[in-house]
């Protein structure tokens, strides 16, 4: 095969850029979390408090423990940027690299804490990984409990992904123009 674009082939597996929840946060909110659910919980048993309000500091309290492991399980895994997915390294696909439209990291942008905004063209199912990122519809936000380097290097990773292929799609006219 003759390759015109002179680029070196690249293996579709090939992580070009990770993220990971970084350890200092992902123990600090491990522990909030899981305090607040066990205050709350010991209150409804301490207090004199009518049935109503016990269950609901009750289910509160389990509702928080519940996303206190969510959260848990989710920042142990990371982030991978391969030259075709957005994937979890648990395997789950985030995005497809065909499939994303735009990118945004403005100050204005709703999007996680340290991360950025993923455009998508179809949409997806809902999902959400507390701490490392959240698909609604047609935007993904990656970020939380990740180092600000980490997600700057992987958005700055996509952007050039993008310029590549829109500076391809463009030749591609261009000779079929002529």
């Amino acid at each position: 095969m003759i390759r015109l674009d002179k680029t070196p082939p690249t293996d579709p597996d090939e992580v070009l850029a990770t993220v990971s929840a970084s350890t200092g946060r992902r123990y600090i909110g491990m522990v909030s979390l899981a305090l607040l659910g066990l205050m709350l919980i010991y209150l409804a048993i301490v207090e004199s408090l009518t049935a109503e309000w016990r269950l609901v500091l009750l289910a509160l309290g389990a509702g928080v423990l519940w996303l206190t492991d969510r959260m848990l399980r989710a920042t142990a895994t990371r982030i991978e940027l391969t030259p075709t997915a957005l994937r979890a390294s648990d395997g789950t696909v985030i995005a497809l690299v065909s499939d994303i439209e735009g990118l945004d990291r403005s100050f204005f942008a709703f999007k996680p804490s340290n991360g950025f905004l993923v455009h998508i063209r179809t949409k997806q199912g809902n999902a959400w990984r507390p701490g490392l990122w959240w698909r609604l519809g047609r935007r993904i936000g990656v970020g939380g409990m990740t180092s600000a380097i980490q997600t700057k290097m992987m958005s700055e990773t996509i952007a050039v992904m993008l310029a590549q292929r829109d500076m391809a799609q463009r030749d591609m006219d261009r000779t079929a123009d002529r």
